[in-house]
């Protein structure tokens, strides 16, 4: 049995920044064949994409895969919601979590594994502005930290 092969084809960078990340699942994605390729030449956005469960199914609403070029007629619409594939269980816990306590679903990624589409997606909460301000606080003394331990050890 191999190494998993992961190739990432997009990262939100900003939810990390945004969001205090709580859970993280992996959930594939229900694509048409121009949304893959698409994907394949790393052609996603997914600053303001979100997850949201409707009749006991999870949706990705706002991902932005441009269309692929050579299927002109074939590309589907670039913002369409797109439905994840989760099992059940993991559905009513997220259904839960976010009715009962207001956190907000949002994807972390979206990589091929084994040769299909995932997105990483996180169980989220927003971060107050003091927050963040100790988040870059922390985040500049460790770069400090680092370059003192550099010069250092010239």
């Amino acid at each position: 049995m191999g190494a998993e092969q992961e190739k990432v084809v997009a990262s939100n960078r900003r939810a990390y920044h945004l969001y205090e990340v709580l859970e993280t699942f992996e959930a594939g994605m229900v694509l048409a064949g121009p949304e893959v390729k698409s994907l394949r030449e790393a052609r996603a956005n997914l600053g303001d994409a979100y997850g949201v469960i409707r009749n006991g199914e999870c949706w990705l609403e706002k991902l932005h895969i441009s269309p692929y070029e050579p299927a002109t007629r074939d590309n589907l619409e670039v913002q369409r919601p797109r439905k994840l594939l989760l099992h059940r269980h993991q559905i009513h816990k997220l259904q839960g979590r976010v009715i009962e306590r207001g956190f907000t679903l949002v994807p972390l990624r979206i990589y091929f594994k084994e040769g299909r589409a995932k997105v990483e997606l996180a169980l989220v909460r927003g971060k107050r502005l003091h927050d963040k301000r100790e988040s870059l606080k922390r985040k500049d003394a460790d770069r400090e930290a680092a370059r003192a331990m550099r010069e250092r050890n010239r």
